[in-house]
């Protein structure tokens, strides 16, 4: 049931500076509600006439279309961020972002060690000087970094040293890698907070979360299963490319980050049987849309698929699979905002970005959602 119709397209839409908006700094949501699911969701029609409606986010199974089903991201957040110290006594932070399977399938033992291990990774190192390759930093629960290959705007190739079961380490030792517009230190409650009750423990690798199910709770999934929605899931690996900027005046130019992603025959199987009986496939966040999109693109349609995507969505591009969406608001000129424009229109995202600034909505990961209703 996707629709082959899109927004038409300015010159306009290609220009990063298009993508600009006003947010006062207390609209960026620095905590997560008090209560999970105790958000406010705006909603908009896709096409047709702008009509924005206020809604609580528990409103949701009185909104979806019938039959509709619902995609999510089952990752789950690693905690990605360490904090050691050099040799020379200053601080340094490393981030991984090679997703922990990866890291996994590629670790062979060492020799020097019981049950120690090593893999060249990809992460973010950053410290209060400059970092040398070869040089190596000790972080808790023995996991120590050894920069092999300096990459641009702080990624690093490393070589990751370890003992016994590394996301036992890196739980130990590691904190939750809170966005950088979150102005704080993350905190026990992130634990949970940070991470959608879906989350499975063998999809564990995200550096960051999939926000648009942060509001969902066990409650209301059961409540959509009453009313006979159904639900599907893939995994993204989210990694630092949701958070990096796009630099280039003209988005057309901007290159994505790769993205591990896992898209089962099961969940297939069902989104075939929901466009065959027209009902309308609803992504659970922009990570749900980049799964999808991207298996359909690199498989030419929809198929099984496990590996790398590094699809990028501005106004122009087609969606093969989604529908509908239900997404959190996005920074200014950013990739997820093209996605988001490239759905229903740049103008009319704005439009109601400035609506939803007005009415006082939360923003960004920990704020309040929206969902772009299929059809007119």
């Amino acid at each position: 049931m996707s629709q082959p119709v899109f927004p038409p397209v300015t010159d306009n839409d290609f220009q990063l500076e298009s993508y600009r908006f006003d947010l006062p700094p207390e609209q960026i949501a620095q905590f997560p509600p008090e209560t999970r699911g105790a958000s406010r969701l705006l909603v908009m029609p896709r096409r047709g006439e702008l009509t924005l409606e206020d809604h609580a986010f528990t409103d949701l199974p009185d909104l979806l279309p019938e039959g509709a089903l619902l995609v999510a991201n089952n990752s789950r957040v690693l905690q990605a961020r360490l904090l050691g110290t050099r040799g020379t006594g200053g601080k340094v932070e490393f981030l991984l972002l090679t997703p922990l399977p990866l890291v996994m399938e590629n670790a062979h033992r060492r020799k020097d060690v019981d049950d120690g291990w090593s893999a060249e990774v990809s992460g973010l190192v950053r410290c209060g000087g400059s970092i040398r390759d070869g040089e190596s930093v000790t972080f808790g629960a023995g996991i120590t970094v050894t920069v092999l290959e300096s990459g641009p705007f702080g990624q690093r190739r490393v070589r990751l040293d370890w003992e016994g079961d590394l996301a036992a380490a890196f739980a130990a030792t590691g904190h939750i890698p809170l966005p950088p517009y979150i102005k704080r230190s993350d905190d026990r409650e992130d634990l949970s907070r940070y991470q959608t009750v879906y989350a499975r423990e063998d999809k564990l690798g995200s550096v960051a979360a999939p926000t648009a199910g942060l509001h969902f709770t066990e409650e209301l999934r059961q409540r959509l299963a009453e009313r006979g929605f159904g639900w599907a899931e893939v995994t993204l690996y989210v990694g630092y490319g949701t958070f990096s900027p796009i630099r280039c005046e003209d988005v057309r130019h901007h290159r994505m980050h790769r993205e591990y992603v896992e898209v089962p025959e099961r969940t297939v199987e069902a989104i075939r049987k929901a466009q065959a009986e027209k009902r309308p496939v609803i992504a659970v966040g922009t990570t749900s849309v980049r799964a999808l999109e991207g298996a359909a693109e690199v498989c030419g349609g929809l198929q099984p698929f496990t590996g790398w995507t590094d699809i990028f969505l501005y106004p122009g591009r087609r969606f093969r699979v989604v529908d509908g969406m239900v997404t959190n608001f996005h920074l200014p000129e950013s990739s997820l905002l093209l996605l988001v424009s490239a759905f229903a229109g740049r103008e009319r995202m704005l439009a109601a970005y400035a609506e939803a600034v007005r009415r006082g909505y939360r923003f960004f990961s920990y704020g309040d959602a929206m969902f772009i209703r299929p059809g007119a």
